[in-house]
């Protein structure tokens, strides 16, 4: 017995744990500052943590029935959508699944940028689907416009777009997402993932949903409101073709302790306000001192060419500071580093800049 061919997914290789790394080195998690996962450096909303503790110690034995209605209702208020507008997920990754289910038949592919998050990819596969791929040039800064997609574009039936980016941290501006949404063909779904969009300064697609009825935008609570350890996200849809939420779900994949915190984290507008300015703040830190070329970011981390990637990033994990090797993105030669506090931040740039030093760049 076996299962069917799954050759053609590569899994998804997240950033080392804390944990994992720390007992490599023999070290203490608090020896150590992870600026690999772009987690939220302040941790989770205040507020989240108090909600899941009381709903904790009040039972955990129903179904989050109201809680998710609640959280749907208040996204709705949010963005100005109708309800059945938001489909509530557990993470961003669970609604790239229903928007598989919901549309892609047997066959049909998608279109997805390279480098890129691998889920998009692995989402179409389990649902029998195809894949294509645009090219993100790093001798153009990896920018992003409609015409980087319709150089690859040949009818895919989902277009994803992702802004800000990872692992570069390019973004797509309103003209170039609208110049794209109405280049594509009628049965093309373009996919536009905010994961990190409260870090940016351009405005949500959601505000184009009563235009366009082939858009769909993700969004999720894992980043700047600090709950990645809970998976819960949502995305929005266009009201044409919202009721197929109901046929595509998991039942009750969001969970009740997820969706009251995220319930709580839209209230805390101070722990994400600290969020977004840090990362603003570390990200111009990194840029500016660093002594390596980066690529300009609007998410909570920097993308930096650093010549022998793997070299730099064990050497720097040896020295108590974990970042990402871009190997698993196709791009060898750079590394990812998210955005820490700033005392994380500052001690990540000492530390990689006397490594840089002795590592010659390939």
């Amino acid at each position: 017995m076996q299962p069917r061919d799954l050759s053609a997914t590569n899994p998804y290789v997240p950033g080392r744990g804390i944990e994992e790394v720390a007992r490599d080195l023999g070290l203490e998690s608090d020896e150590l500052i992870k600026l690999s996962s772009n987690e939220n450096p302040h941790g989770s909303s205040p507020k989240a943590v108090e909600a899941v503790t009381d709903r904790a110690t009040q039972g955990l034995h129903v179904y989050p029935k109201a809680a998710h209605t609640d959280l749907t209702e208040k996204l709705a208020a949010k963005w100005n959508l109708a309800s059945e507008q938001i489909w509530v997920s557990p993470g961003a990754d669970g609604s790239i699944d229903y928007l598989s289910r919901a549309m892609l038949e047997p066959g049909q592919s998608v279109l997805v940028p390279d480098p890129g998050f691998a889920y998009y990819s692995m989402s179409a596969r389990h649902h029998h689907g195809e894949v294509a791929a645009y090219d993100l040039s790093k001798a153009d800064s990896f920018a992003q416009d409609a015409d980087v997609v319709l150089e690859s574009y040949d009818g895919e039936r989902i277009v994803h777009i992702t802004s800000p980016h990872n692992p570069t941290g390019t973004e797509w501006n309103r003209e170039e997402i609208t110049r794209l949404l109405e280049a594509v063909e009628d049965h093309t779904l373009v996919v536009v993932d905010e994961a990190y969009g409260e870090y940016s300064a351009e405005p949500s697609s959601i505000e184009l949903l009563d235009a366009y009825d082939n858009l769909a935008v993700l969004r999720t609570f894992s980043k700047a409101y600090g709950l990645a350890g809970l998976r819960i996200g949502y995305c929005a849809v266009p009201t044409e073709w919202a009721d197929a939420y109901g046929r595509v779900n998991t039942p009750f994949a969001a969970n009740e302790l997820a969706c009251r915190a995220a319930l709580a984290a839209l209230d805390d507008n101070d722990h994400l306000e600290q969020s977004v300015e840090t990362a603003r703040w570390a990200r111009e830190y990194l840029a500016e001192n660093l002594n390596v070329p980066t690529v300009e970011s609007a998410g909570n981390f920097v993308l930096a060419e650093v010549g022998d990637a793997e070299a730099v990033a064990e050497q720097s994990q040896r020295e108590g500071v974990i970042i990402r090797n871009c190997t698993s993105f196709g791009l060898a030669g750079c590394v990812r580093i998210s955005c820490g506090t700033r005392e994380e931040t500052k001690q990540a740039v000492e530390t990689l800049n006397e490594i840089l030093a002795e590592v010659a760049p390939t």
